[in-house]
């Protein structure tokens, strides 16, 4: 189940939306408008309205590498523990059950939070959870269908990483940007660029070039894989993972919920779901062999990484732009397949390499913000048209300052993602 993130609106999730073309502190677009709008008034002896900016920007920077260094390591290493664990000799454990325990311990620990926010009042924790789960039952009950379908992927999640390598599916799973773009214009009436419809149509084909290497029988494969099952399941998985952020979006837009709470609520619903799901695959074998049956450490590695690295990436994504985590996404495509070459033996040839570099760079192009396309096809314009007036270099002109500024700032298609997966 995807973690609601703080700060975003959603698009993997939900409350706490905030404007899509809202300047965010530390961006590109940010950090020039306040140096810029420095230079000027400290040419004009004025005081500074964003004081001590300059000197707030480099610990900003760094936090926002290490949000990047977070959203890598967990899109890498939640695949890669998943594959090393479905892959290892001996009893394997029920996939079904790992999903359940993701979602109680990413609910104990989100009610911890709530504890921790009512300064360990429990009378306080007690009366707020009644008013936000019981009496607000109509908002409660809007996170069902979400939870019921990103447990549903989860449990995709599991066969398709059982069937596909580590590299294949990471690649493969991006079709999920795709799935939510379309289903964004669907059901939003969102717009996209020229530039964001080429990359969607450069993704489909990397993703199909990959499929295509994966057919064709790049490297062996152990007899109990099926890829045409990994294939359906991933495909099954970045579709539903598509509806319910765009789902999400919709029906929690504006939503006052914090972070925890909903995080709180889908959790619930998550177990609940979870259980059933659990009852109706594997619950005569679950029975007779054990809830826990084949759980190792690497078992229990894979379910904390669940629950608590979504929770974590759901921290930092407020602090990583579009572009960053477009950025993210690309370094742990690469890292992924250089750890299943090293985990797993898998044999990158140039067809697979070609399909990855094309995502990867689909990815990239998507993620870049409307304002940088527009702004960087009006320099084009200006430079190659005639010159009617001259500026200072690195001032805008004074009567184009409004526009000027309205371009920088960032505009992404989809707008901070909350669920974030």
């Amino acid at each position: 189940m995807a973690a609601v993130g703080a700060g975003g609106s959603t698009a993997a999730a939900g409350p706490g939306a905030v404007s899509v073309g809202a300047l965010e502190p530390g961006t590109a677009s940010a950090e020039l408008l306040l140096t810029w709008g420095e230079r000027e008034l400290r040419g004009q002896g004025l005081p500074q309205p964003f004081p001590n900016t300059l000197a707030r920007i480099p610990a900003h920077r760094r936090f926002k590498y290490i949000s990047l260094a977070v959203l890598v390591v967990q899109n890498a290493s939640l695949i890669l523990s998943i594959r090393y664990a479905r892959t290892l000799p001996g009893d394997r454990f029920f996939a079904t059950t790992a999903v359940v325990m993701a979602e109680v311990l990413k609910g104990l620990t989100c009610l911890l939070l709530l504890f921790a926010q009512k300064r360990g009042n429990v009378k306080h924790l007690v009366l707020f959870l009644h008013e936000a789960v019981l009496v607000q039952y109509v908002d409660t009950l809007k996170l069902a269908v979400p939870s019921l379908i990103y447990t549903l992927q989860n449990n995709l999640q599991y066969v398709a990483i059982s069937n596909l390598p580590a590299a294949t599916f990471q690649v493969t799973y991006q079709l999920k940007i795709l799935t939510t773009a379309l289903f964004s214009v669907l059901m939003l009436n969102r717009s996209l660029s020229r530039l964001q419809w080429a990359s969607l149509l450069l993704l489909f084909t990397g993703v199909a070039i990959v499929q295509a290497q994966q057919a064709g029988g790049g490297g062996p494969r152990p007899l109990d894989q099926n890829p045409g099952a990994g294939l359906a399941a991933v495909v099954a998985s970045c579709l539903s993972s598509g509806f319910a952020g765009v789902y999400f979006e919709k029906i929690l837009k504006g939503s006052s919920g914090s972070v925890w709470l909903r995080n709180l609520q889908l959790g619930l619903f998550g177990t609940a779901l979870g259980l059933v799901g659990l009852w109706w695959a594997e619950g005569t074998a679950v029975a007779r062999r054990g809830f826990f049956f084949g759980y190792t450490p690497a078992v229990w590695g894979v379910v904390l990484n669940q629950a608590f690295g979504g929770l974590l990436v759901a921290v930092v994504v407020k602090y990583a732009d579009n572009i960053l985590k477009g950025f993210a996404t690309s370094l742990s495509i690469v890292l992924s397949t250089a750890a299943s070459i090293r985990l797993f033996g898998f044999h990158v040839d140039p067809l697979f390499a070609l399909g990855a570099g094309l995502v990867i760079g689909a990815v990239y192009l998507y993620s870049l913000p409307r304002g940088a396309a527009k702004a960087i096809a009006s320099t084009s314009a200006s430079t190659s048209g005639p010159c009617i007036h001259q500026q200072p270099p690195g001032q805008p002109p004074p009567s184009q300052l409004s526009s000027h500024r309205g371009d920088l700032i960032t505009e992404p298609f989809l707008p901070k993602s909350v669920l974030v997966k």
